[in-house]
Order: C-alpha cells, then structure tokens, then sequence
C-alpha cells in the first residue's frame, strides 16, 4: 500500500487538463492499477485524446498514438521487417505496439484485419512479425477512443475484442461551468504542457502488484459470481458475461480497493465498478428493446436484485 499516494499524484495532474471530471479520472486509474486496457466511447470533442495524453505525461510513461483509418495496415501496430543489402540481413522496424501507452484513436473505423493485429497485442502482450515473437514494454496499456456506433465511417468492434476492454466509460458534455473553465484554461496555452510527470514507468509497476494483493473475502468472490451469473441468465440480455470479464471484475475490485487505501475489498467495490466492467461485455436482447431498456439499465437493475454479502459473513 506504500505507493498508494503516487496514484492520487498522478490523478491530481490529470485533473489539470480534465475539468469536472474527476469520476473518469477515477475510473481510468482504477483500470490501469488492475493491469487492463481502457476504452472510451463517447461523441468526438469532448477530450477523450486529451485523457489519454495526460495520463501518459502524468506517468511519464514511452506513448504512441494510432488514429485509426480504413488504411491503417496490421503493420502499423505490429512493425515489419526490412531487408538491408549491405549486412544482407533483415532489420525489425518497431510498430505503434512497442511503448508503454498506445492511444488508439477512434478504433472503430479501422478494418477487421487491423483489429486483430491490435487484439493479440492487447491480449498476449507481444507481437508476431514474419515469424518472430517480441513482447511489447512492461507496462503496457492500450486506452481506445471510439465514437458510438452510427457516427459516420464507424463499424462495430467484434465482441472478442470488447472483451479485452477491462472498462467501458462515457464522459459525456460538462457542465454550464466546468466549460466556461475549460474556454478560459485554453485561451494562451494548452493545459497538457503544465502536466508534469507524478511518477516513473516501474512505480506503476510496483503499484499495479501492491493492487493485485489486496484480499479478497470469499463471500465477495461469491457475490462476483451471482453478479456474473444474473447477466447470463437474464431475459433482458443475450449475451452475458463471460469467464474473462469475471477475471476483470475481479481485478478492478481489488483496484478500486487499493485507491480507497484499504487492504481488503467490500462488497461495495463490486457494485461500484460492476457497470463499467460489464457494460461493453452482454448485448441486450430483443425484449429488452421493446421494453426500452438499455444495457445499463439492465445491469442497474441486476445489481438492484442480486444481494450482497451480509457483514456476519465477513
């Protein structure tokens, strides 16, 4: 728990550049201390680039951004080979991949080709170019920006690579005042240049291990369950959540704990972070829709139904 401190320092230069809101910035650094990759969705202008380059300068980590196209080739995120006549030998040339913080831009409006290239990275950690495996820098977070579905050139990601999300988050428009703030900070300057860097590339590291220790009750891992469960049984959706989400949910609890600076999750970690975690992963079904509901609202009512721990049970 000793470098607890330095996630509230990182949050607090974030918040220089992110005005009113603080519950993103919360959330962002909840999925970064549980080892998972980040997407944002929401309508273009609202800062969501923005979130991401602050984050990278406020960690100091090595970031590298992709704005996805029709013609962004697999290449592009994975590197290729070159052939150089004089040594008569081939030379790695390192793709988007290779850094600490890769900003997909707007990933929906690439090709299936490139998603996949992207989804091996953010899933087993490394790259595949003409038959040589290289691992990508330890840390390594993928924060995606995507706008809804129905925005001019846009194209649904395929739920195997939803899945690899461990948060979805929406920051919607500010407030009256929080953009009259935002109009004044951008007037002489851009807010991104007062971001100093809080800490170094292996206190993420170091934190990211202190978050994965934190205890987990029996009961609470129970409750995960039930929660999990709900979303597959429900009428309302056709699609659950599956294994690896409940892995996610796992991990952003014990997150979300180590932020409160507590060495123990309670069951209201769960319900705080279970919206996020499941939102992108189960797909509503057609009753849902007549009936007006969304997938958040299906899930509200999950965690409405579903009880949790009592505190006899520890």
């Amino acid at each position: 728990m000793g470098n607890v401190e330095n996630a509230r320092r990182v949050m607090e230069e974030v918040k220089k550049v992110i005005v009113g809101k603080d519950e993103c910035v919360e959330k962002i650094m909840t999925g970064i201390l549980a080892q998972g990759h980040i997407l944002i969705e929401d309508i273009p202008g609202v800062g969501k680039t923005t979130f991401a380059l602050a984050f990278a300068k406020a960690m100091n980590l090595k970031q590298n951004r992709v704005q996805f196209t029709p013609d962004v080739l697999p290449t592009d995120i994975t590197g290729f080979t070159t052939y150089n006549k004089r040594t008569d030998s081939f030379a790695y040339q390192p793709g988007a991949a290779m850094c600490n913080l890769l900003l997909a831009d707007e990933i929906n409006r690439t090709s299936p080709k490139t998603q996949s290239a992207l989804l091996e990275v953010m899933e087993e950690g490394n790259v595949t170019v003409d038959g040589v495996t290289r691992e990508v820098p330890t840390p390594f977070i993928v924060i995606a920006t995507e706008n809804p579905i129905g925005s001019a050139g846009t194209q649904m990601l395929p739920e195997s690579q939803l899945d690899r999300f461990i948060i979805c988050i929406s920051m919607g428009y500010p407030d009256m005042q929080d953009e009259i703030n935002i109009i004044k900070d951008r007037r002489q300057e851009n807010p991104l240049d007062n971001v100093v860097p809080a800490i170094m590339a292996q206190e993420l590291v170091n934190m990211q291990k202190e978050a994965s220790e934190i205890f987990v009750h029996d009961e609470v891992y129970k409750y995960i369950v039930r929660l999990v469960t709900a979303t597959r049984k429900s009428e309302m959706l056709d699609l659950g959540i599956s294994p690896r989400g409940t892995l996610a949910l796992s991990k952003m609890v014990q997150a979300r704990a180590y932020l409160q600076k507590r060495d123990y999750v309670i069951p209201e970690d769960v319900a705080a972070v279970f919206p996020d975690v499941a939102v992108h992963r189960v797909r509503r079904s057609a009753k849902a829709k007549l009936n007006h509901k969304s997938e958040a609202d299906v899930l509200s009512q999950i965690l409405k139904d579903t009880p949790k721990p009592s505190p006899e049970k520890g």
